[in-house]
């Protein structure tokens, strides 16, 4: 495949079986481009996605007059529960009416800058603008429905065009061709069929969170909950929601927004071509997405109430960890083996370090096969996470507990609902997270857990005997389910003597 179509489409499929030789070929001359078959092939690909930079254009004179189309100071709504915001009403409208006019002229500007081919910092600043779009009305609290999803739309829409669609600005002056499958892996944690199941469980993470996020804004009256009645408001508008300066749920939809659109970055082998990306799509799943977990898992402790939807978003959240974990660490693989070559670390971090082995995925199913073959794409989905049957009786037993104190009328205030309300989502998240099989050494921590729920029940008060004896026989139960290593299904290449 010529280098110069690379992105234009974005292909969600490798090559057809009659064109691997010839594309194994023009993989092995692209690591000897010269400079000008390289600007030469820029400049092709330029011409085939200039529509790209026309269409900011036409964003840019939308975002211009959107403010005079919709009066961001009509319809205006005030934060629910009687929030405070850091800027006054007439401050949240004009901050919202500017920003979107001098967007709008940046788009102008630099999308017609990004006319021209090799102008990548023009296109990266579009693409701030775009990044701006998504967390200005989050920041600034819009106080109207239209400018909140005017501008988060366009800044989906302006993020698409400037680095999805084309691929990253200039990449192919750098980019070099190279393994698809990282070096003693038995699967490509990149591939289309590993990634489309985080794209739509971000997704929905992100329709969830804003319409809890459009509560807390005003733009709506009430949350429905199906099961815990109006303690969903309870918790959208308590004292640690609002211990924060904005919008929690908003937040959720912001960071959710960023994780499915990342998930569309890169091609199949973007763990090695790409491991700045990785790192921060990384960051975005991992450590952000355990503090959601932990602030959902705190609600019936801090606030004394449930939310059907928080709960919802968290188990959305959950199992992303695992399954983005494993990419990750195939990025981690080939920096370490590569600045063992002798390699700049930051250059193999922003643009890729030098092919080792020319390797093609295999294995990996086409995306396409989705709708004809589910199950067959499906699997190759969750390659990577493994369910024994210890860590599947660990969850059963947690979310029992969380379910127990109800069942036996302990108030959701009292110390011993803390306690199984606090270890059974913990021990929940330990055990899902450790059937990613990278790493199910994290199962250890359930043992920490599950000793505590033995002993920390018979030194508070408000609990039957009997509540006390199942704890004490769930913690023990826990614990020793903990020990096993399980089954273990894949291959990791330098990550294997980890995998314990």
């Amino acid at each position: 495949m010529d280098m110069g179509n690379r992105g234009v489409t974005r292909p969600i499929m490798h090559n057809m079986d009659d064109h691997k030789e010839d594309d194994k070929a023009m993989q092995m001359s692209d690591m000897q481009m010269t400079d000008e078959q390289r600007h030469h092939m820029l400049h092709m690909h330029h011409m085939q996605t200039l529509w790209i930079y026309w269409t900011i254009i036409l964003l840019g004179c939308w975002m211009i007059l959107s403010p005079l189309t919709f009066s961001y100071s009509k319809g205006i709504v005030e934060p629910s529960g009687g929030r405070e915001v850091w800027l006054s009403l007439s401050q949240r409208v004009a901050v919202m009416k500017w920003g979107d006019i001098i967007s709008g002229i940046l788009l102008l500007v630099f999308g017609f800058r990004s006319l021209v081919p090799n102008r990548p910092v023009s296109v990266w600043i579009c693409c701030f603008v775009g990044v701006y779009l998504s967390i200005a009305p989050l920041v600034f609290w819009s106080p109207t429905a239209a400018g909140y999803i005017n501008d988060t739309l366009a800044g989906m829409m302006v993020m698409s065009l400037t680095v999805l669609i084309p691929g990253m600005p200039n990449m192919i002056m750098y980019m070099k061709m190279g393994s698809e499958v990282p070096q003693g892996w038995s699967y490509n944690p990149s591939s289309w069929a590993q990634r489309w199941i985080m794209i739509a469980l971000a997704f929905l993470g992100f329709v969830v969170s804003r319409y809890l996020a459009a509560f807390q804004f005003g733009y709506i009256d009430a949350v429905w909950d199906p099961f815990f009645g109006n303690s969903s408001e309870q918790v959208l508008n308590s004292s640690m929601s609002q211990s924060l300066p904005i919008s929690d749920a908003g937040m959720g939809a912001l960071a959710y927004t960023f994780e499915f659109l990342m998930g569309f970055m890169g091609s199949p082998s973007r763990w090695r071509t790409m491991p700045w990306m990785v790192a921060l799509f990384g960051i975005l799943v991992i450590p952000l997405g355990l503090v959601h977990i932990f602030l959902v898992i705190s609600q019936p402790i801090a606030v004394g109430a449930w939310c059907t939807f928080c709960l919802t978003a968290a188990c959305i959240m959950l199992p992303m960890l695992p399954l983005e974990v494993d990419e990750v660490i195939a990025m981690g693989q080939h920096m370490v083996q590569a600045t063992r070559r002798g390699e700049k670390f930051w250059d193999v971090f922003w643009k890729g370090g030098k092919p080792v082995e020319m390797n093609k995925d295999e294995r990996s199913p086409e995306l396409m096969e989705l709708s004809n073959n589910f199950g067959k794409v499906f699997k190759a989905s969750v390659w990577g996470m493994s369910a024994p049957w210890t860590l599947v009786l660990s969850t059963v037993i947690g979310i029992a507990l969380i379910v127990l104190p109800g069942a036996f009328g302990v108030p959701i205030k009292a110390a011993v609902a803390d306690v199984n309300h606090l270890c059974g989502a913990l021990i929940v998240v330990i055990s899902v997270i450790s059937m990613g099989e990278v790493v199910r050494a994290g199962r250890y921590l359930d043992v920490l857990v599950g000793l505590a729920l033995a002993i920390i029940p018979w030194f508070v008060g408000g609990a039957a005997i009997t509540l006390k004896i199942m704890d004490t026989i769930a913690g023990i139960g826990v614990a020793a389910l903990s020990l096993p290593k399980g089954i273990k299904k894949e291959q990791y290449g330098l990550w294997d003597r980890f995998v314990i």
